[in-house]
């Protein structure tokens, strides 16, 4: 695929992560989810080579790029047929929130893991009645005592949260009373794994992947004053940790690598899939051409990697401006990438099973599978129908239905 809006550095770190992706492939990530495990192999081979943080300062053991860099690393991974999911999580929300707004002694116990893969940490914002209305978000914490030392107890649920199993801690989307106004506003906290009331349970899931999905139940979690992600606390004993709509950077900040990284996954699973299609199409021979000579099966396999193309240009967009700092420029390029990535990754998939026949559903091709994977490029973390409502009046001005 076209890297002409890549520097050799970029070039170089993709057909070294490619390279790698390859050695594992498709087969090792099939064999772990079968046997209910997780890559760890992978993981921390892509650990040892700096790849899984190489969007984080360099002062703390990153590799001081961005999220360009850590898009390519995942959709590279993913193009191999082993995509590794909690790049999504560890380094690129939580990383990147806690290297942007976490307190020095937050960065200095949190960052250097995340970056050499020794740390994992999770995100947890769903909830069982909020959905994507990050508005009805009833986690809440509230102080016990007094004073910037005062403890905060956090209650509430979360779903669908990514890899709870194995992560050292859970960075929490909960929201606290503004004691100015009386509202709630957003806020973040850091919860280690063993805390006492933090209960998990495994969501059962169809979806053939890895990483597990559980529910959380925080049950008033005990949590020291540092756990506020950017610390602090005002006069009167609510969260301040940069000014009144600091939780809410701090949300934002996460969500917009998710969207980048969420395209990346989609984008490298698109490419695996037309891969294998292509590869099909040149050496299957029922009549006297390979079937990859009939307009009927080439045109669309074409238009597959146009649109993944397309996708990519609008990842890449979306990660240079996020990381030039234009947060807002980023949010809408980063939303668009996301549904782009998550149109293509289905449609490509779609018809790479419908170019091999009943060979795409065989077990044999790992093709099959992905039918059901690649939807989750298009409703997770946020709906392609979100995104439309955003881009219709964030981007088009248009008033909003909710």
């Amino acid at each position: 695929m076209s890297t002409v809006l890549e520097t050799d550095g970029h070039r170089d770190l993709r057909a070294a992560v490619a390279a790698l992706g390859k050695r594992y492939g498709r087969d090792y990530m099939m064999s772990v989810v079968s046997d209910g495990s997780h890559p760890r192999e992978l993981w921390a081979e892509a650990a040892k080579a700096g790849y899984l943080g190489v969007n984080l300062p360099e002062e703390y053991g990153g590799g001081g790029g961005g999220m360009a860099e850590l898009s390519i690393v995942l959709e590279e991974l993913g193009a191999a047929g082993s995509p590794l999911l909690m790049m999504v999580v560890s380094p690129a929300i939580c990383g990147t929130v806690i290297a942007r707004f976490g307190t020095d002694e937050q960065k200095r116990q949190w960052l250097p893991g995340l970056a050499d893969g020794s740390l994992i940490m999770a995100f947890g914002i769903t909830e069982p009645d909020a959905g994507s209305n990050s508005h009805r978000i009833t986690t809440t914490a509230r102080r016990d005592g007094s004073g910037a030392d005062a403890d905060w107890l956090l209650t509430g649920r979360k779903v669908f949260v990514s890899g709870v199993d194995i992560a050292d801690a859970t960075l929490i989307v909960g929201r606290t009373e503004d004691a100015r106004t009386g509202r709630l506003k957003p806020c973040l906290f850091i919860v280690p794994r063993d805390t006492p009331g933090f209960g998990r349970s495994p969501i059962d899931m169809e979806l053939q992947a890895a990483e597990k999905q559980f529910e959380l139940v925080l049950d008033d979690v005990r949590l020291p004053a540092d756990a506020l992600v950017g610390g602090g606390v005002s006069h009167s004993g609510e969260a301040e940790s940069g000014g009144g709509d600091a939780g809410l950077l701090q949300l934002f900040a996460g969500l917009n690598p998710e969207r980048i990284m969420t395209a990346a996954f989609g984008i490298g699973m698109g490419r695996y899939a037309l891969a294998r299609a292509v590869d099909y199409a040149r050496t299957r021979q029922v009549w006297k051409e390979p079937i990859g000579a009939h307009q009927a099966i080439a045109h669309p396999l074409a238009q597959a990697h146009i649109e993944l193309e397309l996708a990519r240009l609008m990842m890449q967009k979306a990660a240079r401006l996020y990381d030039d700092g234009d947060d807002i420029g980023a949010g809408e390029a980063a939303n668009m990438a996301k549904y782009a990535a998550g149109e293509a990754c289905v449609k490509a998939v779609d018809q790479a099973v419908h170019t091999l026949g009943g060979n795409g559903l065989a077990r044999e091709y790992g093709l099959a599978s992905l039918v059901t994977a690649s939807r989750v490029a298009r409703i997770a973390p946020v709906s392609r129908e979100m995104i439309l409502n955003y881009v219709s009046h964030q981007s088009l001005g248009l008033p909003k239905s909710y």
